[in-house]
């Protein structure tokens, strides 16, 4: 019987499936002491922070499941391409609104309470699951100003029901740049110390890059004070093997040593590259057994789509230098050239090159494509993944031919 593939059991770009979960069992436990103390009435402000690529989302989304499970209102609200913090509450309670809807014993009461006021909610969606909440603006500006006041008649609507309402604010990176959002943010916590002492069970799990957390405090540095920061690091080599046997598993596939231990090198611990990685030698493999020769293969796919997503559009197409893309190419004769020391390189360099240098080195990192290695001393560099320099030889294969 010939070997037949349907699916790949992997998700790359989107936060990794309950099943295939593995790891940060520090990290949840802390979150979920946090999540415990809001049943008691108490507003919890978590900040979840760690690099591109490292499974921010993917914890929150677990995590999502676990407060849902225990009986938690609990809602995911994507901040991307938002500025303003109208727009934020308005898709926070459209959240709200519909994980309410999709209970039947409760949503009558919630239709009552805005139907009197405005009745802006309209059921969008298959079965009508789906809530379309467009106040007008100045009910918006109320709502906005207001803030705890709507939460908390919110929760009195479905106190008899959940234990705590769970939010999860998602790539807020543009709200962090407006310093408005930072005091607004700030002006929410101390109105509910001040006016629903131990009466609003809240917790509100923000995400963010490291740079994004400081951003919000250079803008209100008594932030730092309002969030329980929990920082995630890269998997383990045993974690990321772990997460590779389970999902071959689930779909009938065995990896072999050698193999596996490319796949877990080539990871670099980031769960985005682990997708990538797994999809690509998936869609590479012949029978129900993964051997060296496909996961090699599987690797140098994956360093191409992984390239052309996040390599060509924030560097290849944003560099214009013709010594920049010069420097880039010496950087890419070899495709195992992880780590390099900044005296090196420079040694290759021509008269020109060389003037750049400095500035070439510290764009690559404001671009997050390569980072300081400090195990290796000052001057010292590395890709902040595997796979990078694997697509720049790749690029610098392809420009030699052309």
């Amino acid at each position: 019987m010939s070997f037949v593939k349907e699916s790949s059991p992997f998700t790359p770009g989107n936060p990794v499936p309950i099943e295939l979960f593995v790891g940060r069992g520090e990290q949840i436990n802390e979150a979920r002491q946090y999540i415990n103390q809001s049943i008691y009435g108490r507003l919890e402000n978590i900040f979840l922070v760690g690099e591109r690529g490292i499974g921010k989302s993917s914890l929150a989304s677990f995590l999502r499941f676990l407060t849902t499970k225990d009986n938690f209102l609990s809602v995911y609200v994507s901040s991307g391409g938002i500025t303003d913090v109208e727009e934020l509450v308005r898709r926070i309670l459209e959240q709200i609104l519909t994980e309410i809807y999709r209970e039947s014993d409760m949503k009558d009461k919630l239709a009552s309470l805005f139907k009197k006021k405005v009745g802006y909610i309209q059921q969008v969606g298959i079965l009508g699951i789906s809530i379309s909440f467009n106040p007008p603006k100045s009910d918006l500006e109320y709502m906005v100003k207001n803030f705890p006041d709507t939460i908390k008649e919110l929760w009195e609507k479905i106190k008899d029901k959940k234990k705590a309402i769970f939010i999860v604010l998602d790539d807020i990176n543009g709200l962090s740049r407006n310093q408005r959002f930072a005091d607004w943010y700030k002006s929410f916590v101390d109105n509910v110390s001040i006016r629903y002492p131990g009466q609003l069970p809240v917790v509100i799990l923000v995400i963010g890059l490291p740079e994004i957390r400081d951003s919000m405090v250079r803008g209100q540095p008594s932030l730092m004070r309002v969030f329980r920061v929990i920082r995630i690091d890269r998997l383990t080599d045993s974690e990321v093997e772990e997460f590779f046997k389970i999902a071959f598993k689930s779909i009938g596939m065995k990896v072999e040593k050698k193999a596996m231990e490319t796949m877990v090198m080539f990871s670099s611990g980031l769960p985005i590259l682990m997708h990538e990685i797994g999809d690509a030698i998936f869609w590479q493999a012949t029978d129900e057994i993964v051997d060296e020769k496909e996961a090699l293969n599987g690797i140098y796919e994956a360093a191409d789509r992984v390239g052309k997503k996040y390599l060509d559009p924030k560097v290849y197409s944003a560099i214009r230098s013709k010594r920049y893309r010069s420097i880039l190419r010496k950087l890419g004769k070899r495709p195992l050239f992880v780590s390099f020391k900044k005296s090196d390189i420079e040694s290759k360099l021509n008269a020109n090159e060389k003037k750049v240098f400095t500035n070439f080195l510290r764009k690559m990192r404001e671009l997050g494509v390569i980072i300081p290695d400090k195990e290796e001393g000052r001057g010292s560099y590395r890709f902040a993944n595997m796979l990078y320099p694997i697509y720049i030889w790749m690029e610098n294969q392809r420009f030699s031919k052309s």
